[in-house]
């Protein structure tokens, strides 16, 4: 079997798999976000934090659930890595220092994952497991958790309630990322990833002398890390370590684990505002999104000249022989099109033009899928964008799901948007404008550029993935990164929740036949059309400058 049928089989398998189990898993989201019972569990939960679970919030409420919450998972990740020394399970690992601990701490609160360090180097068990694990559940639950409320927000009319953050906080971490991990890690540990908690020991290397590893509960933190697209990996080497991901079953495994919730919640939204087809809408400008950008990786990756890459059968430069080019490329879409940011391979390796397409997927907003809860509510975001677009062409107020598009959800919207690009162009400007972060560019020209516009692409979408030739261990970049982290993820649900506020005050519109049937593939053709234009209008001149450039010169 050659190379290209290999990775086409197995794209072809994922896409099987992720049909047969959206539909029971879009309908189980629903059912838990839109139900009124609590578990015994969930009420003990309610009565440690003291919540009343029932109480509903307006959008501000809300929005001071989420930052007060979050504040205190910084806080707390902060303290304790600042404090690792002198705790237990730390393997002789010294204290983080305070540069690093706000950015990691940062990074895995805004279920970004950017990890500017070596895991298995730098942080012990506790930390590991009490700290880093912990937060990879809490950030994907607040992100799913948003994404709900927004789905009010267009479901409810003549309110000011938008559900109850802590209900669902506690709803999405109890019954869908802890059971559904659980069984994650049971398969992973079967098929070979490592789960223990041994100390530094040493082992032979081939060709003389020994190598120092430790263990970890890797398989269980490798479970959530892709499941709530969160991406840290226990060792440096992330999903391309064996400890971490040993077999091309696991690989593929581990990609199904990070799309099958955001291809799911599509169904959930559907069922949650009434209408299947429109969920079905939404869920097709996803999946052509992710299909036609992992077709493109894989022409990249396979089809790139010079005699080296097609005696190898493709660009096989910092790829993991035991996955080859076909999941390599699989794997690398589906986690920048993610707020995932594990990596299989080595995203600094790919061809120009491949580097460029992980790029442009976090470009994207990271909404195909996208990020558990994230991506839901960036692409309706942009399908309100879209309505507004189609409104003006046929002279219209622009309506969706029965709510008029007016000029303050065309604000928030539009705020939305901007808030990202803003955040990538500037932070990459001046780390390109001052002379010392320049000095954590290893490569020159174009793919040094590259580099650091990848960098800050990545925290600011919250993705966490890397072109791994920046030393990005610096005061500079660890403060940097990790403001663009915390602002990428706050204040863009600042305005989606307040956007959902607006929404559920509203009174439904009645269907009239000029009403824009955004349940129909037109319209799924429109919002794909907006995706690409508006981010190609947005990044072009800094992708010209870079992968582009690099790509066409090469």
């Amino acid at each position: 079997m050659g190379p290209v049928l290999a990775g086409v089989l197995q794209m072809l398998a994922l896409v099987g798999a992720l049909a047969l189990l959206h539909v029971p898993a879009g309908t189980y989201l629903a059912r838990v976000y839109s139900g009124s019972r609590h578990l015994r569990v969930e009420r003990w939960i309610y009565r440690g934090v003291g919540a009343d679970p029932d109480a509903g919030m307006t959008w501000p409420a809300y929005l001071r659930g989420v930052l007060a919450f979050s504040a205190v998972g910084v806080l707390f990740l902060y303290l304790l890595m600042r404090l690792q020394g002198h705790l237990p399970g730390s393997l002789g690992f010294a204290s983080v220092g305070p540069a690093q601990s706000f950015n990691t701490a940062v990074s895995f609160v805004t279920n970004t994952n950017w990890q500017s360090y070596s895991g298995e180097q730098t942080m012990g068990h506790l930390v590991q497991t009490a700290g880093l694990a912990v937060q990879n559940f809490l950030s994907a639950a607040v992100g799913m958790a948003v994404a709900a409320a927004l789905v009010r927000g267009f479901a409810r009319s003549r309110t000011d309630e938008l559900g109850n953050f802590w209900a669902d906080l506690v709803r999405g971490t109890v019954r869908v990322l802890v059971p559904a991990a659980a069984i994650a890690a049971v398969v992973l540990v079967a098929c070979g990833v490592i789960q223990n908690f041994s100390g530094i020991h040493e082992a032979g290397q081939f060709t003389g002398g020994a190598q120092q590893w430790n263990g970890g509960a890797v398989a269980s933190q490798e479970a959530i890390k892709e499941l709530g697209t969160n991406g840290g990996g226990y060792f440096n080497a992330n999903s391309a370590h064996p400890f971490e991901n040993p077999t091309p079953f696991t690989n593929l495994f581990e990609i199904l684990l990070i799309l099958i919730i955001p291809f799911s919640l599509p169904r959930a939204f559907g069922l949650m505002v009434g209408s299947l087809r429109q969920g079905y809408a939404i869920l097709g400008t996803m999946f052509t999104i992710w299909l036609g950008f992992t077709a493109l990786m894989m022409w990249a990756e396979f089809t790139h000249h010079g005699p080296a890459l097609q005696a190898a059968g493709g660009a096989m430069e910092g790829k993991e022989v035991r996955f080859g080019v076909g999941s390599s490329s699989i794997f690398a879409v589906s986690t920048t099109l993610t707020s995932t940011g594990a990596v299989d391979s080595f995203h600094s390796s790919f061809t120009g033009l491949g580097g460029g397409l992980t790029l442009l997927s976090m470009m994207l907003g990271e909404i195909a899928p996208g990020g558990t809860g994230s991506g839901l509510y960036g692409m309706l975001v942009l399908a309100v964008i879209a309505v507004f677009i189609a409104g003006l062409l046929v002279g219209r107020t622009p309506e969706y799901l029965g709510k008029k598009i007016g000029a303050r959800e065309m604000k928030l919207a539009a705020c939305y948007l901007l808030v990202t690009p803003a955040l990538v162009l500037v932070g990459t400007a001046a780390s390109l404008a001052l002379p010392t972060p320049a000095h954590s560019m290893l490569n020159p020209g174009a793919h040094g550029f590259t580099e650091v516009l990848y960098a800050f692409t990545s925290a600011a979408n919250n993705n966490g993935s890397a072109f791994a030739g920046l030393n990005a261990n610096t005061d500079w970049f660890n403060t940097t990164t990790g403001l663009a982290m915390l602002l990428g993820r706050f204040l863009p649900m600042v305005f989606v929740l307040a956007l959902a506020g607006s929404l559920a005050r509203q009174r439904p519109v009645p269907v009239t036949a000029g009403t824009l049937r955004t349940e129909k593939p037109l319209f799924t053709g429109l919002l794909v059309g907006a995706v690409l234009i508006i981010t190609g209008l947005t990044y072009f001149p800094a992708l010209a400058l870079g992968p582009l450039a690099e790509g066409l010169a090469s």
